[in-house]
């Protein structure tokens, strides 16, 4: 019949596979298998690797020198490290108000409860939570802020927090080993290590930041405010900005500013609420050898005094503004005022130097500005001021 040979194939068929399948099954079974109720294991013991048999307690483990630095460290500062949360309010299509979240890092300095951080980290905030490092929240209360040099000092209630220990930034060299610790993505307590890249002014939002500390530690959002280390665990920098390569997180390369900076300015915001930085009281342009070819300056590099801010140290001092309208480029400026060649002996030629000088001094420090007056080489005494939006 037809039907018959294809329904005998398909019976030998389907025996064919069932003995296959069986079979593989009955070869898992090995006799050698055993289920116990309890696995016996080895671990590291204090006796050198004997059984713990029973037991899968073990002896603290052995770390090598460069393990305990950094349990070390993280032990000695991550208590003074916190958590800031800041609450801005920005305005929606139909100007509804629309609460705007943004989180840094901090770490206490005394035992008042005062907290370093970056004044980015709670600009524009209407109010600041603190979150300690064993998980305590606080309402914090902005206490100062520095926004040329992004810092900013908070305060909250509680006096029993640890605070970190303040190192010095003044003799840092490449290569020295730092570690951070911050909380970035809101990741608490993390800290990262590297080493110092490089030393270098660099330009931030509001200012130049002198002598920043460059690092390649990786230092993501919510490092920003954090405490740079050494291999001591004191603050030798705040963190402050990375470069990302057009993405929103390390690169490798992160900037911290010097806590020599901070310390500078601590009193001015805790008992002022500002920081005071000193001033000549001169609006400048930078001179190089072809500007002063072309204006016939006595020399070759310096600052030219395009305008003395009236009332100023500068002014009382005797220093002279131009008189001259002409422009640079498409930039309005004024012609025959005095070129400044150094101050203390110092040369100075742009306004990065001038800046690097004046974080050395405080309003009220008397200091001599070697300038050229036409061709005549002078040198003039100069109480400091204090600065104002716009001067130097």
């Amino acid at each position: 019949m037809k039907w018959l040979r294809p329904l005998v194939l398909i019976v030998l068929l389907v025996t064919l596979f069932y003995l296959l399948t069986n079979r593989r099954s009955a070869s898992h079974d090995a006799s050698w298998v055993t289920r116990p109720d309890h696995v016996a294991t080895s671990d590291a013991s204090a006796d050198n690797g004997a059984s713990n048999s029973g037991s899968v307690s073990a002896a603290p483990p052995a770390f090598d020198s460069e393990e305990q630095l950094n349990i070390s460290v993280y032990k000695k500062a991550l208590p003074s490290v916190v958590n800031i949360t800041s609450t801005a309010v920005a305005y929606d299509f139909f100007y509804g108000a629309v609460p705007q979240q943004g989180m840094g890092s901090g770490f206490i300095i005394d035992d008042q409860g005062h907290i370093l951080t970056n004044f980015h980290v709670i600009e524009n905030a209407r109010q600041v939570e603190v979150t300690t490092s064993d998980k305590k929240k606080y309402k914090a209360e902005i206490i100062g802020t520095d926004p040329p040099h992004d810092l900013a000092v908070l305060q909250i209630p509680s006096k029993s927090v640890p605070r970190a220990e303040l190192g010095d930034s003044k003799d840092l060299v490449v290569g020295q080993k730092v570690f951070a610790i911050g909380n970035p993505f809101g990741l608490s307590g993390t800290m990262t290590r590297g080493i110092i890249s490089s030393i270098r002014s660099v330009r931030g939002t509001r200012g130049f930041i002198d002598e920043a500390i460059q690092t390649d530690a990786a230092i993501n959002p919510g490092y920003s405010g954090g405490p740079l280390l050494n291999s001591q665990g004191r603050v030798i920098g705040i963190n402050s900005m990375i470069l990302t390569g057009g993405v929103d997180q390390s690169a490798g390369i992160g900037f911290a500013i010097p806590i020599n900076t901070a310390k500078a300015v601590l009193d001015d915001l805790v008992h002022l609420g500002h920081a005071r930085y000193p001033t000549l009281g001169v609006a400048t342009i930078p001179i190089g050898p072809d500007l002063a070819n072309e204006m016939g300056l006595a020399s070759d590099s310096g600052l030219l005094i395009v305008q003395v801010v009236a009332g100023s140290s500068a002014e009382r001092a005797g220093l002279k503004g131009g008189t001259e309208k002409a422009y640079l480029g498409n930039r309005p400026i004024t012609l025959g005022g005095d070129l400044i060649i150094a101050i203390d002996g110092q040369a100075v030629a742009d306004q990065q130097e001038l800046s690097h000088f004046m974080q050395a001094h405080r309003a009220g420090d008397t200091v001599t500005v070697t300038i050229y007056r036409g061709k005549k080489k002078m040198d003039v005494k100069v109480v400091l001021g204090e600065m104002k939006a716009g001067v130097a």
